[in-house]
């Protein structure tokens, strides 16, 4: 067998394949340290490699993170008694001295992580914005007088802080200017609210317009859009697969993802991050078991992944996946939330990144929250799969209509980067976003920080590991108003707590280098600079020297 993809990192060494853009697994393929060159129509095709990092911690670093848990458990444990005696005030929510006797309806050691350990940090969530989410934005300043259990505002607006969290890749969340005349037009025609479904009143021309130029967008039959992001998944999965399905998903999918996998009633399995192996297993035993104790064949077999995963950074390693694909005959549904957009040579997302056929995926997701600067999502792909979800998808049947201004705004968002503006600006804003993304990585690397993720990918997760140094690497930060996203257990593994960037074409190369200097005067003050260049800690994700496909 021979690895069809376009690259993996394997134990952290670098293993670059390349193969035919049909994405059959005859490309051009390294078999027993010979290289393979697959041809179409007499010209060789290559598909991009992937390079992505996934470095070790060193271990003291691992010691000290599990020890500042263990400390943090033990204390925990120690206020639990303290309020359960009376000596401490209890703020969580607990149930009423008349309901004693009921089954509880607050589980007392599920929220355990939360009265303990999160709300020691607390404050560095949900701190309210009062302006557009561009490259720059104002905060309100808000302060606690009881450990982060409540908060109040103190009146002060933090001005100007630079923007590093927001997912406004290619800063088309902004406030008005003429650019947006069209949505002000479509405001003062449609109003807001359409007040119904799409199964009933609530289709508008606008709506039409939008799914036939997202279908252009995507080099596709058809498309559909919703007016919620997280909805789109899940209320149209269940849809699509149900008992005596199979659904084989990415143990990194979204929280989208899973839900509408669970709601399905369709069998899960679960397959490592971005490998092959772990994959191709699945679907061989799929094929040749069928169903539990029946032994009956699978309705249908549905692999979901994402394009860029928003936690990790990374790029799914599609070739590879359409390569098995359509060796075992299963459909593959690809969430592209955070990559159409903003990866490609024009913003079309993965399949475009590696010079896919659209054709290749049977269900094409996203949403227009990130890139388009608005809201809602879509669904793509054949004319039949979008005709038949028109009638049973959840999201048609019971959901609100997209709003016509936002509507209005996506549309105008994705002329722009197709260049229908009459202009290049969208195509430019494109490749500055790509220009961006790896100036900011390089810069990482190169001060010695841990990063996660494709190289190309513009989520950019650092490693804090440090339950203490999440609290102060966002306090610190915004004292020097940089804006940033910190995310910890139960979001990322309990010992991989980490800061997400999220880089912007709005991102002028003197706001990069300011928050550079700002990260690397951090890293020295906190000592977050724990790059050795060391392997994988996670190796059993990458480890696929064994792992070929057939010719």
């Amino acid at each position: 067998m021979a690895n069809p993809g376009g690259g993996a990192v394997c134990n952290g060494n670098l293993h670059k394949h390349e193969k035919q853009s049909d994405g059959s697994p005859s490309g051009n393929c390294a078999k027993n340290g010979i290289v393979k060159e697959a041809q179409q129509n007499g010209t060789p095709h290559f598909y991009k490699p992937i390079v992505e990092s996934f470095e070790e911690a060193p271990l003291h670093v691992m010691v000290f993170t599990y020890l500042g848990y263990g400390l943090g458990t033990l204390f925990g444990y120690l206020r639990d008694f303290l309020r359960s005696c009376g000596i401490e005030k209890c703020n969580a929510a607990i149930e009423r001295e008349e309901q004693k006797d009921f089954v509880p309806l607050y589980q007392n050691f599920e929220n355990f992580y939360t009265r303990n350990l999160y709300m020691r940090i607390r404050d560095n969530w949900n701190r309210p914005i009062c302006s557009a989410p561009g490259s720059r934005f104002d905060v309100m300043e808000r302060v606690s007088d009881d450990y982060n259990w409540t908060f109040r505002f103190t009146g002060r607006i933090i001005k100007d802080v630079i923007n590093m969290g927001s997912y406004n890749f290619l800063g088309l969340a902004a406030s008005y200017d003429e650019s947006m005349r069209t949505v002000k037009d479509v405001l003062e025609e449609y109003g807001l609210g359409v007040a119904s479904t799409r199964h009933e009143m609530g289709t508008l021309d606008k709506h039409e317009e939008l799914e036939s130029l997202v279908a252009k967008f995507l080099n596709v039959e058809a498309a559909m859009v919703f007016g919620m992001g997280f909805a789109t998944n899940s209320m149209n999965i269940p849809a699509l697969v149900g008992k005596g399905c199979l659904i084989l998903s990415d143990e990194l999918n979204h929280a989208s993802l899973v839900l509408g996998a669970r709601l399905s009633g369709a069998t899960i399995r679960i397959f490592k991050h971005n490998n092959m192996q772990s994959l191709e297993k699945l679907l061989r035993d799929a094929v040749i078991y069928g169903q539990p104790r029946i032994r009956r064949a699978w309705k249908k077999i549905l692999i979901l992944v994402e394009g860029i995963y928003s936690m990790e950074g990374s790029i799914v390693d599609l070739p590879q996946i359409v390569a098995l694909k359509k060796k075992y005959k299963a459909y593959l549904y690809i969430d592209e939330a955070h990559s159409i957009g903003s990866v490609g040579p024009t913003g079309r997302g993965v399949i475009e990144f590696f010079g896919l056929d659209p054709r290749d995926v049977d269900v094409f997701m996203g949403t227009f929250t990130k890139s388009f600067g608005a809201a809602g999502g879509y669904i793509a792909g054949k004319k039949d799969l979008v005709d038949y979800l028109r009638v049973h998808s959840h999201s048609a049947v019971y959901a609100t209509s997209m709003s016509p201004p936002v509507a209005e705004q996506i549309i105008r968002s994705m002329k722009f980067i197709m260049g229908l503006d009459g202009t290049t600006q969208g195509l430019q804003r494109v490749r500055q976003l790509a220009k961006n993304t790896r100036y900011f990585r390089q810069r990482l690397n190169e001060m010695g920080f841990i990063i996660y993720g494709n190289e190309e990918s513009p989520v950019i997760p650092l490693l804090l590991y440090m339950p203490a140094k999440v609290a102060a690497f966002a306090r610190h930060l915004l004292n020097r108003k940089i804006g940033v996203v910190v995310v910890g257990f139960p979001a990322t593994p309990l010992a991989e707590a980490r800061a997400r960037f999220c880089v912007s074409a709005a991102h002028t190369r003197e706001m990069l280098d300011t928050v550079l200097e700002n990260l690397d005067e951090m890293g020295d003050l906190l000592q977050l600079k724990y790059s050795r260049h060391r392997k994988s800690t996670r190796p059993e994700l990458y480890d696929e020297t064994s792992f070929e496909l057939e010719d």
